[in-house]
């Protein structure tokens, strides 16, 4: 594919999220020499045209007109590109044929997606002719999955480094995070609920951590649906809400490396408050919280917060393996900038710029299967992503 006219193209470069990659690849890339060569696509070129502009792209960046709705015309997109980077969801409503023209093609896919029944119905349609395309179809490479995937990655690496073996428990706690959810988020949940009335058979993926591990189930797992008191790190700990996708991308990084980690692996995630009775009260309203997690009037497609909050988000993972002897071992994952959209599209983008030197065979994937510590050293050097050892 080193023939192709471009590095990248970012698909859904006029909505919210998508304009940012664009940005994000323009400032950071733009004037380097040895930058990706990449491309915005969209529906409408006078769209595309405003938002170039906007964004203050060279004139001469390239526009392709592309839809969803035209598989003909994402065919001939993907033709043109080694990586296609798509901000365009929900996925399983506009992202079938994307993915289907990428497998054709043979090139590489990067996604935002966090619905895991979608992306179960895509490896089970893709994984084979993508293997044979070399297509990699990388999906979650947002906030949902890249800092839990690669964090239980890096934690895993060192417990071997250190223990001579992986730790069989993981936890994943989250001990802070400022941002906002996107209007994509919010819409990929409602696609899904939708989804899973005309497909009731959705449901059992939906509740397995191995859902996305076809032909495998590993142990039963924590279900971190109920707060508790952690002793060891003195603070109580609540469900959280992104934890039923990353789990499963988790367990999905490990069954197509082999399992690394143990075929008894055992992961779950939550979020940290405070200890006391304060920090109980909080943690069970978080579960009061999940009821609704988008209140009265959930985010729209396409809005997003402001420079200045995205600028100022921030999230802080720690990531605590438990040996059988008791030893642990602690990594901590720390962002800059919102979660949600400005450390989300520099994740995106930097997993398409990853993929140009994916040495692994293709298939359908997750960032910490194909990309690894790659994606790692990429992310602390461009994307004020940090990973530590604690201790």
């Amino acid at each position: 594919m080193s023939d192709r006219e471009f590095d990248i193209i970012v698909y859904g470069a006029t909505g919210y999220t998508g304009r940012l990659v664009a940005e994000y690849l323009d400032q950071h890339y733009g004037s380097r020499d040895d930058g990706p060569k990449w491309a915005m696509a969209g529906r409408s070129l006078s769209k595309l045209q405003e938002v170039r502009d906007e964004i203050g792209a060279p004139a001469d960046t390239v526009l392709i007109t592309a839809n969803s709705d035209d598989p003909a015309s994402l065919e001939a997109m993907c033709s043109r590109a080694r990586v296609v980077v798509t901000t365009v969801g929900p996925y399983q409503l506009y992202g079938d044929a994307l993915v289907a023209a990428c497998v054709k093609t043979g090139t590489d896919y990067t996604d935002l997606c966090g619905e895991p029944g979608w992306m179960r119905e895509k490896i089970d349609e893709h994984h084979e002719a993508a293997k044979a395309s070399g297509a990699h179809i990388c999906f979650s490479s947002g906030f949902d999955s890249i800092p839990f995937d690669l964090g239980v990655l890096m934690l895993q690496k060192t417990a071997q480094e250190k223990f001579g073996s992986p730790a069989p428990r993981v936890r994943g706690r989250v001990r802070a995070m400022q941002g906002t959810f996107s209007g994509g988020t919010a819409a990929s949940l409602t696609a899904t609920m939708k989804s899973v009335a005309k497909n009731p058979g959705l449901i059992k993926v939906l509740q397995s951590p191995f859902g996305l591990t076809p032909g495998f189930e590993g142990p039963d797992q924590p279900g971190g649906m109920v707060p508790h008191y952690e002793e060891d790190l003195d603070k109580w700990a609540a469900p959280f809400i992104m934890a039923t996708i990353n789990t499963k991308n988790v367990h999905r990084t490990n069954f197509l490396a082999g399992h690394p980690y143990g075929a008894d692996f055992k992961y779950d995630e939550m979020m940290l408050t405070s200890p006391g009775e304060a920090g109980k009260a909080a943690a069970h309203a978080v579960v009061e919280m999940l009821k609704n997690p988008f209140g009265a009037k959930p985010p729209a497609p396409g809005e997003g917060p402001s420079a200045e909050e995205r600028e100022n988000g921030f999230y802080d993972v720690l990531f605590i393996g438990d040996m059988p002897d008791g030893a642990q071992v602690r990594l901590g994952v720390k962002g800059k900038y919102d979660p949600g959209y400005g450390s989300t599209s520099r994740m995106i983008a930097e997993t398409g710029i990853a993929l140009l030197n994916c040495s692994k065979p293709g298939g359908v994937g997750t960032p910490g299967y194909f990309l690894g510590e790659d994606l790692v050293r990429r992310l602390e050097e461009h994307a004020d992503i940090h990973f530590a050892v604690e201790s």
